[in-house]
């Protein structure tokens, strides 16, 4: 099909080709019709310390350190009031003993003076009493302030490669930002021309991510749509100068990626909502299992959460949570009646300085 020649000739050897083989060509159009319909669904500042560019990260490295506790902001202080002045303090005159009489003419009896207790030396020290100096523990290991998350998808079930996408988590203090660009590739290329690229913004709390700011950009086509989030007012604005009631919580597509690292489901279901620019959607997912998922650096033991209930023209969602990770995702399934697609963890990265410490 990819034969030099002029437009008009490789016009009709790509109908000779499609009409000599049909079942290629239907699985083609399956997948466009599949990748298109999620990709309809799917689509649609803050800290100084995050920068604006995406710089490819090389190390690789195969466990991730806790999340950082949110920094809690100290209550202004409040004004000290000002000391009381003290009363002046007169003192009497010492008098003898025959001046110190009550009125009844009975002489003051005062207690004697108990003699100062004599200082007692210290005992020599021994070895039973020598102190004993604690080890300095390690400084807990932190997460570095740049951590990609790169995932490969597939057509179906059965491995084939459709392209792969970068998640980019950036955080200084409370605030964060996850930023990907994923390039289309094999089958995908076909329909889908340069790249996109999503951003979510937002602050880090007890409770997890609570976005401010996600925005929808396709470079090619000079589209850009946001949801933005207000969360004082109650209101998130969608595209189209749509408003919708912001509820507890609300995420965004790539909010949803991180959530569960800071804030680790506690129960068998969760219920959150996912906001888009042109919607928001609810979720229930319910703990069904463990499994073990078989990643490029090795297997681990991964949570299975299936979708119970919810709206969308997804029909249904699996994703695994690997708590060995800090309950990462390593692996999603979403499926709809025109056919599913997979996602797989592919490796985690960071910049080489980190790696190397």
């Amino acid at each position: 099909m990819n034969e030099p020649g002029p437009p008009s000739t490789r016009l009709r050897r790509s109908l000779r080709w499609l009409r000599e083989h049909p079942r290629r060509a239907l699985a083609i159009a399956l997948a466009a019709s599949l990748v298109t319909h999620l990709a309809t669904v799917l689509w649609p500042e803050r800290p100084a310390a995050v920068s604006d560019q995406l710089v490819p990260l090389t190390a690789t490295i195969t466990e991730l350190p806790p999340p950082p506790a949110p920094v809690l902001t100290p209550p202004k202080p409040k004004r000290k009031p000002k000391a009381a002045v003290a009363p002046p303090v007169f003192t009497l005159p010492p008098q003898d003993e025959a001046s110190a009489t009550i009125a009844t003419g009975d002489p003051l009896q005062l207690p004697p003076a108990e003699p100062a207790p004599a200082a007692v030396a210290a005992p020599e020290p021994t070895e039973e009493t020598l102190p004993v100096i604690a080890a300095k523990p390690e400084p807990p290991r932190e997460l570095p302030p740049r951590i990609d998350l790169v995932y490969r998808g597939f057509l179906g079930t059965q491995g084939f490669f459709i392209g792969d996408a970068t998640y980019r988590l950036e955080h200084a203090s409370n605030y964060y930002r996850i930023t990907t660009v994923g390039e289309a590739r094999g089958l995908a290329a076909l329909f889908f021309r340069g790249e996109g690229r999503l951003t979510s913004r937002g602050t880090i709390t007890q409770a997890g991510l609570q976005p401010e700011l996600y925005t929808a950009e396709r470079p090619s086509e000079n589209r850009r749509e946001a949801a933005t989030f207000d969360w004082e007012s109650g209101v998130v604005s969608l595209n189209d100068n749509k408003t919708v009631a912001l509820e507890t919580p609300t995420l965004d597509p790539l909010a949803v990626l991180w959530q569960f690292y800071f804030a680790p489901p506690g129960e068998d279901e969760v219920q959150f909502n996912v906001a888009t620019t042109r919607r928001v959607y609810h979720y229930v997912f319910r703990r069904a299992g463990t499994e073990k998922i078989e990643l490029p650096f090795g297997e681990v033991e991964a949570q299975v959460w299936d979708r119970a209930s919810g709206d969308g023209n997804i029909t249904s969602a699996k994703v695994w949570l690997a708590p060995s990770l800090h309950n990462v995702m390593v692996k999603a399934r979403l499926s709809s009646d025109r056919g599913t697609v997979e996602a797989l963890l592919d490796s985690i990265r960071v910049d080489e300085t980190v790696a190397q410490q």
